[in-house]
Order: structure tokens, then sequence, then C-alpha cells
């Protein structure tokens, strides 16, 4: 037996867009490990976008703006697997069509579509999917390692982040009535994903956030599947609402000798 009892385990993982995903990095070693993983996207046109990458698995549509959607893939899914071991949610849109604004300008329009798509759905994903878990079930959200910084061009997506995590808490807490299903977030520094490349000045924060870690080098979209997965399986079952940061010591290190002596050159300093 593995060390990670995974084998013929089914999970749903929602939110593969394409190799450079979390989601992807993550149905890829729960596959190796020995799961049955199964795909969710949110569009006929995603579908078709990663038909090649995902071919022969089991691949179902879902919008999780519309509850309705969440309804029908909670019926699809369960009438081909009636049993489901982990939800994994690496879901998150915000439009920044507009550009980067002060925070206080953010639009109310935009501020709660990104709200309901990066937080509140995992609500209604495990609401209609609550009788059809194994009691042993483990739900995973991907969050940001990053909460207590003001990230300027992140914009109103960190708060947003932030309240994912304190959902998943309290669906720990609401779910502990009467299951043993858990809920954790493995929370990543910056990463070179696609969603990534839409955010402002992203290029900037990544490198560096690539200096201040401890080893100098950026953590890889893998090593966050490597936690991810962990928390997914049952060696992990002492962990309930849990964010399990992955960072390399990022924010451990704002202080370090070369970063001090960078900010403070005279060239960085008004005149």
């Amino acid at each position: 037996m593995s060390f990670l009892q995974l084998k013929n385990r089914v999970i749903l993982v929602m939110g593969v867009a394409n190799r450079k995903s979390v989601a992807y990095h993550i149905a890829r070693t729960l596959e190796e490990a020995g799961a049955k993983v199964l795909y969710s996207v949110r569009s006929e046109e995603r579908k078709e976008s990663v038909a090649r990458l995902l071919e022969g698995k089991p691949l179902y549509i879902c919008d999780v703006e519309s509850k309705e959607q969440i309804e029908t893939l909670a019926k699809q899914v369960t009438a081909d697997y009636p049993e489901i071991h982990g939800i994994v949610h690496s879901i998150a849109f915000a439009n920044y069509s507009e550009g980067l604004k002060p925070f206080h300008e953010t639009n109310r329009e935009d501020f709660l579509q990104a709200t309901q798509i990066s937080c509140f759905s995992i609500v209604e994903i495990v609401n209609v999917f609550k009788s059809r878990l194994s009691d042993d079930a483990s739900i995973l959200a991907i969050g940001i390692s990053s909460h207590q910084i003001t990230a300027e061009n992140y914009g109103y997506m960190s708060p947003i982040k932030a309240a994912l995590d304190g959902t998943m808490r309290y669906l720990a807490k609401s779910f502990s009535k009467d299951t043993n299903i858990r809920f954790n977030t493995v929370n990543p520094s910056l990463l070179k994903t696609s969603a990534s490349a839409g955010i402002p000045g992203y290029l900037e924060s990544y490198l560096f956030s690539e200096i201040i870690t401890f080893r100098g080098k950026a953590v890889q979209t893998q090593e966050v599947a490597n936690v991810g997965v962990f928390l997914l399986s049952p060696r992990s079952s002492g962990i309930n609402g849990g964010s399990i940061k992955v960072d390399a010591g990022m924010d451990c290190n704002y202080f370090d000798k070369d970063v001090i002596r960078l900010a403070m050159r005279p060239d960085n300093k008004d005149n």
C-alpha cells in the first residue's frame, strides 16, 4: 500500500485550464498515486481547449456562477460515481478589464462576481455534494500565502481569498456536526500560471517574491500540488480547517540583508 492511500479514491478536480494550472498538477499527481480523477471546467469553450490534455478522462461542465449548473454537476457526477472522496476547488476570477484601480474604487458588480466565483461557490458545491461525499472525504481550495500583505496589484482579490480561507474553516466547523469531512486550503506564494499573467504588474511581484525566499528560488507549481495531494489523502486526517502556506519562507525573510540593501539604494529614494 502506498503511503498516501489514494488508490481508487474518486476526486473531483474543478478548474483545470492548461498544463500550468495548479489544478492540473494536483490532478496528475493524484492519478500517479492511483486515484480516479474527475474533471470539471466552466464552459464548452474551455472543454474544447483542454480536450487534448484531458483526452479519455471524465470531463464535466459547470459554470459556478449558476446554482443550477452546480446542482446539475452533482447529479451527473454521482450518477457515474456514487461516492466521492474529495473535491478540489481551484477556481478564481477577477475582472481587470478596466485596469488596476485603487481598492476603494472597486466596482460593486466586479467584487460580488469575484466573490461568488472565487469564494462562495465552494459553499454551494459542497452543499449539493454533501450526501454523495464519503464520511472521510477531503475538500481542498487554493488560496494565497499573502493575506496580511496589501499587494496593490492583486487588488480586491486578496480580501476575497482571505474570505475563502475563513469560509473553509466555517465549512469544517459546520460539517463536523454530522460528518468527518475535512476542509483545508493550500496557500502558495506567487506562481507561474496562465491566470497570474492577467494580473497587472505580476511579473515584478513574482521576481521580488523569488528574491525574498530563503532559497532565492520561487515556489514551483508542483510543490504546491504535492502539499495539496497530501491534504486530500487520508494521511492528513489530523488536519482540518487548516491553511497550509507554501512559500519557501518568503513571508519570514523581508529583512534579508540583500533585500534591505536594494531597497535602501540612493536611487530608490525620493529626491
